[in-house]
């Protein structure tokens, strides 16, 4: 293996894009993942979810963060699923339609940013936990994410 990085570095020394980006270690995502801002409120086998709250204007904003091994894009944005202990659901629809994650090699992960629109008794809900699981939907694919107790 150690051959390969090799023939990597020499490729991408004479000017070849693909070599180049194999041999390019990318500190700016691995530093926004060491520093996400947020509490962690939910976590799972499939990523982690952290939360932060931001008044704007009137607007009540729960920005997340995603940091799992699967790489989201979708241009229709997501929705967040809770779901409690009497499997009531409760839906809040993402105010960022465009979604891409950022990817870093060094981790091998990748960091989504979404941002929703909440009232003050979703919010209420969601620093009181009172759910027990978490889902992200984008397109007709869903992370699964358990709470934290």
């Amino acid at each position: 293996m150690n051959i390969l990085r090799e023939i990597d570095k020499v490729l991408a020394a004479f000017g070849n894009m693909r070599a180049m980006e194999r041999t390019h270690v990318d500190t700016f995502t691995e530093g926004l993942i060491e520093d996400i801002d947020g509490d962690k409120i939910a976590e799972s086998t499939d990523g982690q979810i952290y939360v932060s709250f931001q008044d704007l204007a009137a607007y009540e904003f729960l920005n997340i963060s995603i940091l799992s091994r699967n790489n989201i894009k979708t241009f229709k944005g997501g929705d967040l699923l809770f779901i409690n202990s009497d499997n009531q659901e409760f839906v809040i629809e993402s105010d960022t339609k465009e979604i891409e994650s950022d990817y870093s090699n060094i981790s091998n992960r990748w960091l989504t940013k979404v941002s929703f629109i909440i009232t003050k008794n979703e919010k209420e809900m969601i620093v009181n936990r009172k759910f027990e699981k978490l889902y992200f939907k984008h397109k007709s694919k869903s992370l699964l994410v358990y709470q934290i107790k």
